[in-house]
């Protein structure tokens, strides 16, 4: 004959609203509410070791504006793609050193690449023609139209 098992927890006072409530405490109240507000700080900041850059996404009723902050990057180091629903920002840093000696010959050369990107989605399919992007002091701003369809009247 089978085990049968049975459910205890609406015998249980509260059950799994009780569980859920701890749950709940355990991640908002000291000391894990710090710890996951550290992490974030550390994926937001410009010293994490994944090169992530904050981006930040406005909407009004007319389009999107997508900001990223990007202090000491030159306008020829972003690549921005504009694919059928999402827009990718690639930033990429080239880093040439070379040591010499007094003759003037190369006796160290160094070179490295570093490349970070972000990609914002969309619900809708992103005409190309409808972004358009600017950078100034650090700041790049991309402006994405909402599409509007063609209005039908009712008979």
């Amino acid at each position: 004959m089978p085990k049968q098992f049975s459910d205890d927890s609406s015998k249980k006072k509260g059950g799994f609203g009780d569980l859920m409530h701890s749950m709940n405490e355990f991640f908002h109240e000291k000391p894990m509410k710090g710890m996951l507000q550290s992490i974030d700080d550390f994926f937001t900041s410009s010293s994490n070791p994944f090169n992530s850059f904050p981006v930040d996404l406005k909407e009004n009723d007319e389009y999107y504006l997508i900001t990223a902050e990007l202090p000491g990057v030159k306008k020829e180091q972003i690549n921005l793609e504009v694919f059928p629903n999402f827009v990718t920002i690639t930033i990429t840093n080239m880093e040439l050193y070379s040591e010499e000696n007094e003759k003037r010959q190369v006796i160290r050369k160094k070179q490295s690449m570093n490349r970070s990107s972000r990609t914002i989605p969309f619900p809708f399919v992103v005409n190309e023609k409808d972004v358009k992007a600017s950078y100034k002091d650090g700041l790049l701003q991309i402006k994405v139209e909402k599409q509007t369809g063609r209005k039908i009247s009712i008979e």
